[in-house]
């Protein structure tokens, strides 16, 4: 098993593991998300390789605090193929994710996961994420209209 970053031609098989959380991200809208991060150095998009398959999709994001000194990391995707979970795949991406945040000077990160994902609340206490504060959202119509 070994962590590599996502290709254009990876956007199938993402797609299809968002698809097991109930994200209906299409191979096309990964595709051009994947594009669209290409250039930066402060997003990227990892996966986890079993042989030939795609088992897991981490995707990584850093941002300026401008409260404080450093960056801020934030998890805003974690999925692990239905039959690889148990297996050590998600601790070896945020590992991975680890590693990028503090190269990328990160002082903290962080991750949110609905109030219904009670194993992926104990998966990331396990890896050292601790819960804290509130979060409060505002959506915005995306439709244009």
């Amino acid at each position: 098993m070994k962590v590599r970053k996502a290709l254009l031609t990876d956007a199938e098989s993402v797609s299809r593991l968002l698809g097991q959380l109930g994200y209906q991200a299409s191979p096309k809208l990964i595709r051009d998300k994947l594009e669209a991060l290409e250039l930066s150095a402060r997003d990227t998009v990892l996966l986890a390789q079993g042989g030939k398959n795609i088992i897991g999709v981490i995707s990584l994001h850093v941002l300026e605090l401008f409260h404080q000194p450093g960056r801020l990391g934030r998890i805003t995707s974690l999925v692990i193929d239905e039959d690889s979970r148990g297996q050590g795949v998600g601790a070896m991406l945020v590992s991975a994710a680890d590693a990028f945040f503090i190269e990328q000077l990160c002082v903290r990160a962080e991750v949110t996961s609905s109030d219904h994902r009670m194993q992926a609340h104990i998966f990331y206490q396990q890896q050292g994420y601790a819960v804290d504060e509130r979060r409060f959202v505002k959506r915005y119509d995306s439709s244009g209209a």
